[in-house]
């Protein structure tokens, strides 16, 4: 069986054990990264073709004459033509909800830095600002608790619900958006009313014709101007000049942004452009905790062993 892992450089920096991979597959290539000048030719007498983001559209598929199995390191199948893998007999299998505690670790983390101005402080602290001071303590940039606020979440799947979950904890109260373009459900909230009600609002959606640019200009405005943005979900969901505009305006308290819709972002993006305050950007890493990780190979494993005997562990198509 020839098996090749195209992106592995995606998933490891040299630290994970693949021991579960080779006992499935054990001839699989391992590939830092692929080209896609190259990727007809991996794809040309492989049986099992693993891989995270790289994309594989109707031309590639059909032309991959011996592929039985797709197995994705990732949740989101946007980057594989399903329909095209259905009609020649592929199939695909993805895995989740292995990132769920590095996800939510992220967003708390974003959410905390924000709140509690960790790097201005920091910067006071080492430039000086300090020690120069007549007070023992220094109140330059406001803090506020998070007991007794609100969490709006959009999206309420496995990361929205492991996000949502430690809100119990600050003391804060969690409202849930409808779906986009879905009927509405008991107990939630259509977006433009959760908008104008939440202190923080985190997205955690995947990205659909439906969802894509959902937070532009006029959802932004309709948020409270202190209120804290967070994205760990994908980045076409958020208008990235809008948030900015929004920023520099000081019409939103902060926001913490870990996707943008080009990644890497090679032609740079608007929330990359200096001097915007209260954002915080981080590259696409939400995810990649060593545990998480570890997971995401380890489950990928366990998919392609139930196809081999017969199963539909993971499969979406």
């Amino acid at each position: 069986m020839r098996a090749i892992f195209l992106d592995y450089g995606t998933v490891s920096s040299d630290d994970l054990d693949t021991t579960s991979l080779r006992a499935v597959l054990p001839d699989l290539v391992l590939r830092e990264a692929t080209a896609d000048a190259d990727l007809e030719a991996a794809l040309a007498d492989a049986e099992f073709v693993l891989l995270n983001k790289l994309r594989l559209d109707r031309a590639r598929l059909r032309r991959a004459g011996r592929l039985r199995l797709i197995a994705l390191a990732a949740t989101g199948t946007d980057n594989i033509d399903l329909e095209a893998a259905r009609e020649s007999g592929i199939a695909v299998c993805n895995v989740r909800a292995y990132g769920n505690t590095s996800v939510a670790q992220h967003v708390w983390g974003m959410i905390l830095c924000l709140t509690q101005r960790l790097r201005e402080y920091q910067r006071l602290a080492l430039d000086g600002s300090w020690a120069g001071s007549t007070q023992f303590t220094m109140l330059a940039h406001p803090i506020r608790e998070l007991s007794g606020r609100k969490l709006g979440i959009v999206g309420y799947g496995e990361l929205g619900r492991a996000v949502a979950r430690i809100a119990d904890a600050f003391g804060m109260s969690v409202l849930i958006a409808n779906r986009a373009g879905g009927k509405r459900e008991p107990g939630r909230v259509d977006l433009d009313e959760l908008l104008a009600r939440v202190d923080i609002l985190s997205l955690h959606c995947p990205l659909t014709d439906a969802t894509r640019g959902m937070i532009g200009a006029a959802e932004l405005a309709r948020m409270k101007p202190d209120a804290l943005l967070i994205n760990t979900a994908r980045g076409g969901l958020v208008d990235g000049r809008a948030l900015a505009a929004a920023l520099r305006a000081g019409r939103l308290g902060g926001a913490g942004i870990d996707v943008l819709p080009q990644e890497p972002p090679v032609d740079g993006d608007p929330l990359l452009e200096r001097a915007i305050p209260n954002l915080l950007v981080t590259p696409h890493v939400a995810w990649a905790a060593r545990e998480s990780r570890q997971r995401c190979i380890d489950m990928m494993a366990a998919n392609v062993r139930d196809f081999l005997a017969g199963g539909r562990l993971g499969r979406v198509v």
